[in-house]
């Protein structure tokens, strides 16, 4: 039996991963195996190279040396599989600021092939998910840093993704949105 993406039990692994940027190395033998169902932080100072290595792990940035598998495939051999079961957030949410927070989920959600009326639902469900349902019909450029944060957690989740990259998730959150944040990836790795 071949293993897929959502079989196998090590959710991302990486193996004497390296990155460099022409003299800057950014990442140099990076190696981690983290199992699915589970909560792992990198944890470091800024400029260590925690970006450059969740970027690889996406399938967004190609290592110069060393293996990445996401749910035991290579995403230099099934890149579109792999992203496909990834969800990323990045640390700033790139968003459409005439668009409404509806829109933008459902646009999100159509580009992985989602039929509109689909899309849309699924969007609602994710807004009341993340605490924004009453900005459903408010264009993106009306919330603040920390509410753009909970609606670029939104839309990584509108692929239903088995593995689930934030970078800087907490970043602009209130203590009391920090706290619903950690119980929701709780609940979400538990799921």
């Amino acid at each position: 039996m071949t293993t897929t993406a959502i079989e196998a039990p090590i959710a991302v692994s990486a193996t004497s991963v390296r990155r460099s940027f022409g003299s800057v190395h950014a990442v140099v033998d990076a190696s981690l195996s983290v199992s699915r169902g589970t909560v792992t932080a990198l944890i470091g100072p800024n400029g260590c190279g925690k970006t450059t290595l969740m970027l690889m792990l996406a399938g967004l940035l190609t290592p110069d040396a060393g293996e990445i598998r996401v749910g035991g495939v290579s995403p230099g051999t099934h890149g579109a599989a792999v992203r496909a079961s990834i969800g990323w957030m990045p640390d700033q949410l790139g968003t459409w600021d005439n668009l409404t927070c509806l829109q933008s989920l459902t646009l999100v959600g159509q580009s992985y092939k989602q039929p509109a009326a689909a899309a849309r639902a699924h969007g609602v469900g994710l807004l009341a998910k993340v605490h924004l349902s009453e900005f459903a019909d408010q264009p993106a450029r009306v919330l603040s840093r920390g509410q753009k944060q909970r609606l670029s957690l939104a839309r990584a989740l509108v692929n239903a993704p088995t593995l689930l990259l934030l970078d800087e998730p907490a970043n602009g959150l209130d203590p009391r949105s920090r706290i619903e944040l950690r119980q929701l990836v709780r609940d979400l790795a538990a799921e």
